[in-house]
């Protein structure tokens, strides 16, 4: 068997360098601001998007890559790698239609393409992560089956946390009403925010001031990971990696961080989540 193509789309977060190392083939979703059509990760950058956001009054939208993206991006390996099977991992069903269609594009290739299309049931590099692991196993010539059995194992060992900075983002999406992120706002409330089994986003809990947010997910890993103490990490930031450096910092005091992974939350999940989002994303090393 040849080895396996890793596909994922552009919510996964991957720095590019990384992507690039291990070879991942990133289908990228696209954002509206106005008139004015972007595709994720390729003609804007988290950086310039997050000052454009700030700026405007009316949130962007965003769109799902189509079937017709995957049926193009599938065939280009198949005729690029004949014989190699692809593995496409893709941003939770529960949280966009890409995942449909990538099955959708699969279904519409001539033949029986050996493609394994898997959903995430995550966000950001909550998957990415996973994306990212199995490219590594791809490499070490690991198959299709085991791939996808080590993938989900590290699924059910990672946790990840989400701390927005303001609820005005999750408001405007439609995630939560007006009053409540009114209210919120003047109380200071920092909600604490995850994903489920099911891959749906929810909130975990809500606490007053960012330190004591901060702090409180901090108490909420050593609970979650129970004496473990070989930890990778990643952190996901708004084009401001600088804020990642205490919450390293303080991971360091209870736990030996093996990689360590900075990346940028991208233009789509951040146009749901606005500035000042930090997501934290562990598994054990």
């Amino acid at each position: 068997m040849t080895q396996p193509v890793i596909v994922t789309d552009s919510t996964a977060d991957i720095p590019e360098d990384i992507a690039k190392q291990h070879d991942i083939h990133v289908v990228p979703l696209r954002l509206m601001f106005g008139e004015d059509t972007f595709e994720d990760g390729v003609d804007i950058s988290a950086e310039v998007f997050y000052k454009r956001l700030v700026q405007s009054e009316q949130l962007p939208t965003t769109s799902q890559a189509s079937p017709a993206d995957y049926m193009q991006v599938y065939q280009e390996i198949m005729n690029e790698y004949p014989g190699s099977p692809i593995i496409s991992f893709h941003i939770s069903s529960g949280l966009s239609g890409t995942y449909q269609s990538a099955t959708i594009a699969k279904s519409m290739l001539e033949g029986d393409p050996d493609i394994t299309i898997v959903d995430s049931k995550s966000a950001s590099y909550g998957f990415g992560l996973l994306v990212v692991h199995a490219a590594r196993l791809a490499a070490e010539g690991k198959t299709v089956e085991e791939i996808v059995r080590s993938v989900e194992e590290v699924r059910r060992q990672r946790k990840l946390y989400f701390l927005v900075d303001t609820l005005e983002y999750l408001q405007k999406g439609g995630r939560i009403g007006k009053a409540a992120a009114m209210i919120g706002n003047l109380l200071n409330i920092k909600p604490i925010l995850s994903i489920d089994e099911e891959g749906i986003i929810y909130a975990v809990e809500k606490v007053r001031g960012r330190k004591k947010a901060l702090a409180r997910i901090l108490e909420r890993f050593r609970e979650d990971l129970g004496g473990v103490q070989n930890i990778n990490v990643a952190v996901g930031h708004t084009a401001d990696p600088a804020s990642a450096e205490p919450v390293l910092e303080d991971l360091s005091r209870d736990f030996r961080l093996q990689e360590v992974i900075l990346t940028n939350i991208g233009p789509v999940v951040g146009t749901h989540v606005g500035p000042g989002t930090l997501a934290v994303f562990i598994w054990p090393a």
